[in-house]
């Protein structure tokens, strides 16, 4: 049993003494860190508030990618929007006053508390077979010593599935060390994952909470490795690359769509086992229009009635092998979503969380991993030979750059959403 394992406590938690350290003058701080390390792959394959609960986690996956993507304007995107409202959610069940109304704002919950709708969302979202993998999983480090609210910790139970595990802010290496170790057994990540808290030392911190979104399965119609070959990607800066491009022959679900600035969309479904979480492919279908031009037109609303008008259809599927890592300060976007106060230490209100310190959010952290090939193996284009050989069927190439989702059929959840720029960055 590892030394983090040793000092996990139930949810049922209570407080038998104060903080003795603690001092009133100061301003104590709460961390969150959210991540996500997503992995399409595996052995065998690659891989206006509505109150219904599935709606409300979609558009606010949308609405966080619009403003993220305005930011990160140039560059390979990736984000899990299942992961990040699922510790805004959290932290809303401990927020009192402004600041719980700017979290509902942006969420959509209208009482956290009450609403078992969406945290049965997403224990139901959290499943595993032996094919697919999708967990969602959170954790609160505390200060050790530190008083949570017995309500906040009952709600936080049938919120999450949380757990309470006790840490000592004044050794941060030892704190980040057991971050990354429960990152590593929530995510079966075997990486090394530094985490870059300017915070983490400071004698303030009181809390950490953590939240991880993995997902690994295989496509329902693998790509077979012989048929990748190295084929011509045409970035929005007009330079013409050579990539490893994986090729498929089947019957999907796809449509053609006209936006309202009369550009055509190309939407194209590729199910994983089980068909509960799929890939949804959107492109651009005139070689000529940008992704910035369509990619504005991503709304929940929109999505939803393209993923519901799309129709089986053989198909050729050109689709590029690629990887995208990112990490992204969310202090630099949640506010375009209204969330502010949480982040200002003299109007945080957390006093639901905890009356013993004054907290407020000092950082906001979202690491985001995904990879997509045939089989999981890295290894080289091969033989080409097949491609010529191919019927008439209508070809959907990703020879440029395109918009991606990954949907949960069962929960409405948009476990992460992106877009490719550069398959060699």
């Amino acid at each position: 049993m590892t030394e983090g394992q040793q000092k996990t406590a139930p949810l049922s938690l209570r407080c038998d003494t104060f903080w003795q350290h603690q001092h009133s003058a100061f301003m104590q701080s709460v961390s969150i860190t959210t991540f996500l390390l997503l992995f399409c792959y595996s052995n065998a394959g690659s891989c206006e508030h509505d109150e219904n609960p599935k709606h409300l986690k979609a558009e606010f996956a949308f609405t966080l990618y619009q403003h993220l993507a305005a930011l990160e304007n140039k560059t390979d995107l990736l984000v899990s929007p299942a992961s990040i409202s699922l510790a805004l959610g959290l932290l809303q069940l401990g927020a009192k006053g402004n600041t719980s109304a700017q979290l509902e704002h942006a969420l959509g919950y209208s009482d956290p508390h009450a609403d078992r709708g969406v945290p049965t969302l997403y224990k139901e979202g959290s499943n595993s077979s032996r094919e697919t993998v999708v967990q969602l999983s959170c954790v609160l480090f505390i200060q050790t010593g530190m008083c949570l609210s017995p309500q906040f910790v009952r709600y936080a139970a049938l919120w999450a599935n949380d757990t309470v595990r006790h840490t000592n802010f004044s050794e941060p290496n030892r704190t980040a060390a057991q971050i990354n170790e429960w990152i590593a057994a929530n995510t079966g990540d075997g990486e090394s994952n530094s985490l870059p808290l300017e915070t983490i030392d400071s004698p303030l911190n009181q809390i950490a909470l953590v939240s991880t979104m993995y997902f690994k399965s295989t496509w329902k119609r693998k790509f077979t490795f012989t048929d990748t070959q190295p084929l011509t990607f045409t970035t929005t800066e007009g330079f013409a690359l050579k990539v490893p491009t994986m090729y498929l022959s089947a019957e999907v679900n796809y449509g053609e769509f006209l936006t309202d600035h009369l550009e055509w969309i190309s939407v194209v479904e590729l199910p994983y086992l089980g068909e509960d979480v799929s890939m949804f492919v959107i492109l651009p279908s005139d070689k000529r229009t940008t992704l910035a031009q369509t990619e504005r037109h991503l709304t929940a609303k929109i999505f939803s009635v393209w993923s519901n008008s799309l129709r089986r259809t053989k198909m050729d599927i050109f689709l590029p092998r690629f990887r995208i890592q990112n990490h992204l300060d969310l202090k630099m976007v949640l506010p375009a979503l209204g969330i502010t106060d949480m982040f200002d230490p003299t109007l945080a209100d957390f006093t639901g969380i905890s009356e013993q310190g004054s907290l407020f959010i000092s950082e906001a952290i979202h690491k985001a991993k995904i990879e997509v090939t045939e089989d999981g193996t890295k290894a080289s284009g091969a033989t080409a030979m097949v491609l010529l050989k191919r019927s008439r069927a209508p070809v959907f190439k990703a020879d440029r750059p395109f918009n991606f989702l990954l949907r949960q059929a069962s929960t409405g959840s948009i476990l992460f959403i992106g877009r490719l720029r550069n398959p060699t960055e």
